[in-house]
């Protein structure tokens, strides 16, 4: 078999590499460079490549460009330090058979690359196209296997079901599946189907003719006409009225509907996204929601996380959110301190992304200075996060600092998480007995000896 093709110009990652793949059957070469690479390219080929994305003399999209037009069939994994959308787009649309963000967990690397040599059959022709697009924060693990199925239905005309929290940012992953879609260039049609009263919801959809209902002056197009050739966004999707559900079936089955009104069929090419808060399983077995409706919409379902699943974001949004709002009140942008972005990165965001977004707004029109602290902070915010620790037990807070952990794909868990325990019950106790070690290994229910193990392998200063 071929070698594995690591490129990257950092020794560190390739060292990593080295060990790992010389635990495995697989062999392998490192390069420093796409250049050096490419100069290899030309004498011999690998079974696949492991490539970073931004490097100083030549990126690993130009590599992949490269390989892709002579030889479409090698896969090419694609790593980055910067995890943004457009990277993931990027790479999954010039053919990229896997998109790891980096620090990454070696052994889930292994893995990849050993999926990529079972399947290195597999073909992948398109270019790499950058386009603008609404900006999506997001380095989080959750975050970044959204990254990943926008990258993959970047080719597709898939219906769309996304689940998320209110405020998580729905439409905005629905704008950016549109935007990076074949249909990117047609319109991309919003509507919120649980912000329009029902009576007037069909007209909206569906449009209306003229004389349909009393005020219908003239004709009107309805969304679902404006989205010709495009995409339709259908937020709260669970909200729809049961009647609507079943004209909405009809139109996803078919293709056409006929205006309120009307008598003549309409006939249109339109890519369904859909969003909701809900559980539509749940809605479906309460015979509220349709169930053949619920199956022609749950194509492939893309769950977007909550705000508080993706903690490690915090600190990004705001500094964005800030500036933003900066550039938008043409003032200079905000400073959060340190203790500010701790603070916040605590906050429970029942509104998610929506919520924190309005806070920065808040704070750069009414904080009084440029550098903003705690106390700068909006009033309900500071008594509603201290009304949540109030009633917060300490397995409520283990568990979700376990949580976030697991969300960071963090390794050792159990062993980092024993330690900071153990230190704190014998540094409460030692506190307790003023120092007496025997006391305090009593009350904790530990022989002596091994206190004073502890306090050793432990660090603990008496």
């Amino acid at each position: 078999m071929k070698p594995i093709w690591i490129i990257d110009d950092d020794k560190s990652i390739r060292w990593v590499f080295e060990k790992a793949l010389t635990r495995t059957d697989l062999d392998y070469k490192t390069f420093s460079s796409v250049a050096e690479a490419l100069n290899t390219l030309e004498r011999e080929q690998p079974q696949v490549v492991v490539s970073d994305i931004r490097m100083p003399n030549g990126s690993g999209l130009d590599f992949l460009t490269e390989i892709k037009q002579k030889y479409p069939d090698i896969p090419v994994i694609i790593m980055t330090a910067y995890s943004d959308l457009e990277s993931a787009v990027a790479a999954f649309q010039g053919g990229a058979f896997e998109y790891l963000a980096k620090p990454f967990d070696v052994d889930q690397a292994i893995d990849v690359i050993k999926r990529a040599v079972d399947e290195s059959t597999r073909e992948y022709t398109e270019k790499v196209t950058l386009e603008a697009t609404p900006e999506i924060i997001g380095q989080a693990p959750a975050m970044q296997e959204v990254f990943r199925a926008i990258g993959r239905l970047s080719r597709s005309h898939a219906t769309v079901l996304i689940n998320g929290e209110s405020g998580s940012g729905k439409e905005l992953v629905a704008r950016a599946l549109h935007r990076h879609s074949p249909r990117g260039d047609k319109p991309f049609i919003a509507i919120n189907t649980a912000a329009i009263p029902k009576d007037l919801l069909e007209s909206e959809l569906f449009g209306h003719e003229r004389g349909a209902f009393t005020g219908a002056a003239a004709s009107r197009r309805g969304r679902f006409e404006q989205a010709d050739t495009g995409t339709l966004f259908l937020d709260e999707i669970g909200d729809m009225p049961p009647d609507l559900q079943t004209r909405l079936l009809r139109v996803l089955s078919d293709g056409q509907f006929y205006r309120v009104g009307g008598h003549q069929p309409i006939k249109v090419n339109v890519r369904i996204i859909a969003a909701t808060h809900q559980d539509l399983e749940e809605r479906v077995k309460l015979g509220l929601f349709r169930e053949d409706l619920f199956h022609r919409l749950n194509v492939i379902r893309l769950r977007l996380p909550a705000l508080r699943e993706r903690r490690e974001d915090i600190p990004l949004l705001i500094k964005h959110f800030l500036q933003q709002s900066a550039t938008e009140l043409n003032v200079e942008t905000k400073q959060p301190s340190a203790a500010a972005l701790k603070y916040l990165s605590a906050v429970n965001w029942s509104g998610n992304v929506r919520q924190l977004e309005n806070v920065c707004h808040w704070l750069t029109v009414m904080a009084p200075g440029q550098n903003i602290d705690i106390a700068d902070l909006p009033p309900e915010l500071k008594e509603d996060n201290g009304k949540s620790n109030a009633s917060t037990t300490w397995q409520e807070a283990l568990a979700a600092e376990v949580a976030d952990a697991l969300n960071r794909n963090e390794q050792h868990v159990l062993e980092t998480r024993t330690q900071i325990f153990e230190r704190i019950l014998i540094e409460k106790a030692l506190e307790h007995t003023h120092g007496r070690r025997i006391e305090a290994a009593n009350q904790l229910g530990m022989g002596r000896n091994t206190i004073t193990r502890k306090i050793q392998e432990l660090g603990i200063e008496e």
